[in-house]
């Protein structure tokens, strides 16, 4: 592997964990952009992506392990009637909903795992399924339609 791959794997890296945290990435753009250059190989890519965007959304369910001590200050970012809603719904579907962790919109369903304690084995084994199978379609879907400049 040449200096070339390793830094286009460790920009999806990045790209991939900061798309699972609050920051405004797109992972699947550079995901399909480097497929597109075959930067490196699309297993490796593949790994790389899935494990970035795992461990971000690590990150989010240590941060919510941990938020819900600060509650009731002026600057805790949810209220408790947000917090209620999130608990009831959270009890409504569960730790299946981290199966739409995936979905740019659900990163804050991390979170709330953590909040409401979710086993982290079970918590790790729905969000890699998820955000793996999020990068599987667009790999596939970079190879089959032409979105991709490469595909």
């Amino acid at each position: 592997m040449n200096l070339e791959q390793l830094t286009a794997l460790a920009g999806l890296f990045a790209a991939a964990f900061g798309a699972a945290t609050i920051l405004p990435l797109q992972s699947e753009v550079v995901l399909g952009a480097l497929q597109a250059a075959e930067a490196a190989p699309v297993w490796l890519l593949f790994i790389v992506a899935s494990a970035g965007n795992t461990l971000g959304a690590v990150i989010n369910y240590w941060l919510g392990l941990g938020i819900e001590r600060f509650q009731g200050r002026r600057w805790f970012p949810a209220s408790p009637r947000q917090m209620a809603r999130a608990r009831a719904w959270y009890g409504k579907w569960g730790v299946w909903s981290l199966l739409l962790s995936w979905a740019p919109f659900a990163d804050p369903l991390t979170v709330v795992a953590g909040i409401f304690r979710t086993p982290f084995w079970l918590f790790l084994t729905l969000v890699a399924i998820a955000k793996s199978g999020r990068y599987a379609a667009v790999i596939w879907l970079c190879a089959h339609i032409s979105w991709c400049a490469g595909g």
